[in-house]
């Protein structure tokens, strides 16, 4: 006996009431499905657009910071900046510290010197962040001190986990560039002299 021939022999046994029951059951579950599937996959989106929109203010915030770019120091940074440049491993480490993940370490590139000013870079990479952490990272680099800023900035979404960030930064200092020492001597030396003279 065949799957058609059963259930015209099971239609044929039931009572008409039950042949009712049958029918609206019929109906019912592929509406009922469908109703789930909808509320599933909607509660699906509204979950994506919250998370999306989170990301896009986030990438808001970091475009900013980057395009503010490696500013020249200002006048009035000029006038309090040393000739000892701040220790960028160690600037880099404590500003992990205060966005709560540890550095792994930086890569130091060689000092640039133009213009009486002495440029000196690190670059680093970052993963598994949150946006928060990432943008307290950045802040607290940018903020902290005057003459230190992001100047280059490479940001991309983790494959395995969408809600973190990786990131490779390359973070400048600026300092004056010292007196050479041949330019200290000789000018004591030519005061000495008029003085003799």
């Amino acid at each position: 006996m065949n799957i058609a021939e059963r259930a015209r022999d099971f239609w044929d046994r039931i009572s008409p009431r039950e042949r009712r029951l049958v029918v609206i059951a019929a109906i019912a579950a592929p509406i009922t499905i469908a109703i789930w599937l909808g509320l599933s996959i909607q509660d699906g989106l509204v979950a994506k657009e919250k998370a999306n929109d989170k990301a896009r203010k986030a990438l808001v915030v970091l475009a900013d910071l980057k395009a503010r770019g490696p500013a020249q120091p200002t006048d009035d940074v000029v006038a309090t900046m040393g000739t000892e440049p701040v220790s960028l491993d160690t600037y880099l480490t404590n500003a992990a510290q205060k966005a709560g993940f540890q550095l792994k370490g930086t890569t130091p590139r060689n000092a640039v010197t133009r213009n009486g000013f002495v440029t000196n870079s690190v670059s680093c990479q970052v993963s598994d962040l949150t946006i928060d952490q990432m943008k307290k990272f950045l802040q607290e680099i940018e903020t902290a001190s005057k003459v230190v800023v992001v100047t280059r900035l490479d940001l991309r979404r983790d494959f395995k986990a969408k809600e973190k960030l990786d990131a490779t930064l390359e973070v400048s200092t600026y300092s004056k560039e010292p007196p050479a020492k041949g330019e200290a001597g000789g000018g004591s030396a030519g005061s000495a002299e008029k003085k003799g003279g």
